[in-house]
């Protein structure tokens, strides 16, 4: 049975010891359409939970439009195989829309759906240069925060949260799913609902980092962000072009710092992006 996200299944457990009946709670996974102006742009799988934020958030960052109020009206609609996101766009936005997808109407394959060249498929991100400034302790004060935060993720151990942190007010908004890019879309699109600025704050994941997850939190305008695990190569690229500061492999005791190190009290500017900077984290007695 589904309930909040997240489904109560039995398995059999195999231990040493012995072979149990066991239950367990797993993530629900379903198929999310996201319909603009009647037509299919895309169809994600993602937890059927805070779907407006995710149709918002995927709007936002994918470039479908350029702020919120572009999006005339809003409707979550669930089938018997999925759910459809049926969004309306201004007038203006839909024939943008609509002169994007006869540029794409011709290839035949898919590997990045709705992109038409190499060049569009890792595009210019927006220019971050938000003055925020914070102290390795208030990193991980963030981080800290993140697990009593993450409740479908305490019921699972099986979905990505992504998380939003001021300095005034600490953990504003948390965002799960089980995918990684659907959990910051669904952030990226709370924080526009709630007229919240990225650029007074850091973002947090609990994933790795890849080119696309840069990407989003360039569009958001977040000036910090902060991944419990490793970026490749090409984020850090994105990251240091669109001046953002990323921090990754963060844990409890430290974490490095890849580009921008200026907004991070104490450390020294990294050489390059091929030397990072390590921070740890010395904590009150």
């Amino acid at each position: 049975m589904m309930a909040n996200g997240a489904v109560a299944i039995q398995c059999t457990k195999v231990t040493a010891a012995a072979v149990t009946v066991h239950s367990r709670t797993v993530p629900a996974e379903v198929p999310v359409a996201l319909v603009y102006d009647g037509s299919t742009h895309a169809v994600m799988m993602a937890s059927p939970s805070d779907l407006e934020d995710f149709a918002v958030g995927f709007s936002l960052s994918e470039g479908i439009v350029a702020n919120a109020s572009e999006i005339a009206s809003l409707d979550v609609v669930h089938q018997d195989k999925g759910i459809e996101l049926r969004l309306w766009l201004t007038p203006d936005r839909g024939r943008n829309l609509a002169e994007r997808r006869r540029r794409i109407a011709g290839p035949t394959g898919c590997g990045l759906c709705g992109v038409e060249s190499l060049d569009a498929a890792v595009p210019a991100s927006p220019r971050v240069d938000a003055g925020l400034f914070v102290r390795p302790e208030e990193i991980a004060a963030a981080l800290a925060a993140l697990p009593a935060a993450q409740a479908l993720n305490q019921r699972t151990r099986a979905v990505h949260g992504a998380a939003f942190w001021t300095k005034a007010r600490g953990l504003v908004a948390l965002s799960e799913d089980v995918g990684r890019h659907n959990a910051l879309d669904k952030l990226i699109g709370r924080l526009r609902r709630q007229h919240v600025e990225a650029g007074e704050g850091m973002v947090l994941v609990t994933s790795r980092v890849s080119v696309e997850m840069v990407q989003k939190a360039a569009v958001a305008g977040a000036p910090i962000l902060v991944a419990v695990s490793a970026p490749t190569a090409l984020a850090l690229e994105t990251a240091e072009q669109a001046g953002i500061t990323l921090v990754a492999v963060a844990r409890a005791d430290g974490f490095e710092v890849f580009t921008h190190p200026h907004r991070i009290a104490g450390v020294a500017a990294a050489p390059s992006l091929n030397h990072e900077t390590n921070v740890e984290i010395e904590h009150a007695a």
